[in-house]
């Protein structure tokens, strides 16, 4: 799930506690603005327990910090650096894996960009003519198909344009802290 390695991602920045990880995967992927925090922390709860994070000592409000693995870390790359398949091309991933690598030193963001290119170049090309044994649903849905792998190709190339002309726009963690953050359980 791109929340989860969103938040792994993250973390190869530095420690951070969940609120602050929330701000910042918000920040770097605003069309996750819709993840709430008790995701986060569920998430995180997750990664803890598959061994790619760990707890890394506490704020010194007693928030706990939270730090990648070796296996996080190798998460993060194949993540990054993967190839895109169907499982892998929804909108929200790719846009997950464009903006989080576009905000993070070191990343290769036009890499992912062009994978994602010929992927969706491939995906559906121009439909000539009607074919009369489908149905007008499966007509409409080749249609929405062709016209989201359209829509893919203009963001993705004008995504690519942007970074062109604005590479500086990768970032460490940010110096504000969010104000809020989950108490440990005693």
């Amino acid at each position: 799930m791109s929340v989860r390695n969103g938040l792994l991602a993250v973390l190869t920045l530095g420690t951070a506690y969940g609120f602050q990880l929330h701000s910042e995967l918000v920040s770097r992927a605003p069309h996750r603005r819709s993840v709430n925090v008790g995701q986060i922390y569920g998430t995180l709860e997750r990664v803890v327990a598959s061994g790619h994070a760990r707890i890394a000592g506490t704020t010194d409000d007693g928030l706990p910090l939270y730090e990648l693995t070796d296996a996080g870390r190798r998460d993060v790359e194949t993540w990054l650096d993967g190839a895109v398949t169907d499982k892998t091309s929804g909108w929200d991933e790719m846009l997950d894996r464009v903006l989080i690598a576009s905000s993070l030193p070191g990343a290769r963001p036009q890499e992912s960009i062009e994978r994602y290119l010929g992927y969706w170049s491939l995906v559906a090309p121009d439909q000539n003519g009607v074919d009369a044994e489908l149905t007008v649903q499966d007509r409409l849905a080749g249609l929405a198909v062709t016209r989201n792998a359209r829509a893919a190709v203009a963001w993705l190339t004008a995504a690519r344009e942007q970074l062109d002309a604005e590479p500086g726009a990768a970032r460490g963690l940010s110096d504000i802290r969010p104000r809020r953050g989950r108490r440990p359980v005693a």
